[in-house]
């Protein structure tokens, strides 16, 4: 089974270098028309699992369109949430003493107020490995996601081959990764290419 895991398109959070989570904003309207090119350079696809912000509706729209009716919104593939640290960039961060330590951490410490990191990582892969085994029960070979850099790398972290730890796997907005699923001894994904648009 192929798979597709795409980033969306940029939005105006993304081009300031702000943490974009729970916010849910649109990709802008250029960045929106670069993800049509997407559609030369992959395959056609049997179905679509989408995050539930607009900036990854969007873009499932824009890169799927023709090849599926809609994308099936999961839940469970939302961006991370940031709490305090919640659509602010380095610039307004610097400084904050929760930041330094989150810095300090190696992102490994949950944001103040927001999500435990590990905790995000799990509800991601439980829910891509949810999406694969109903792929299979319903006998589809090639399946687009449409998500969040974050949750891209955190599935890519626990089944990504080669084995690369969580911030290896970053992607940038309207990129990410053509990936073979192999199921024996457990599923895994098995890089075939990456993808990127700019």
């Amino acid at each position: 089974m192929k798979c597709y895991l795409i980033r969306h398109g940029a939005t105006k959070g993304n081009q300031e270098g702000r943490y974009v989570g729970s916010t849910d904003e649109p990709v802008l309207s250029e960045q929106l028309e670069k993800l049509i090119k997407l559609k030369s350079i992959l395959s056609p696809v049997d179905y679509v699992f989408t995050s539930p912000y607009l900036r990854c509706r969007q873009s499932a729209q824009e890169i799927f369109s023709g090849f599926i009716t809609a994308p099936e919104v999961i839940w469970d593939f939302r961006e991370i949430d940031f709490g305090e640290f919640e659509y602010k960039n380095y610039q307004e961060l610097n400084g904050n003493i929760d930041y330094q330590r989150f810095i300090d951490s190696g992102g490994t410490i949950a944001f103040p107020g927001g999500e435990e990191p590990e905790h995000f990582k799990i509800r991601c892969c439980y829910a891509f490995l949810s999406c694969v085994r109903k792929a299979r029960d319903q006998g589809f070979t090639v399946l687009g996601f449409s998500l969040h850099g974050g949750t891209i790398m955190a599935v890519m972290e626990a089944l990504g081959i080669p084995s690369k730890d969580y911030f290896a796997y970053q992607v940038k907005n309207g990129g990410g990764y053509e990936a073979e699923v192999v199921w024996e001894p457990r599923l895994q994904l098995l890089t075939k290419t990456t993808i990127s648009i700019l």
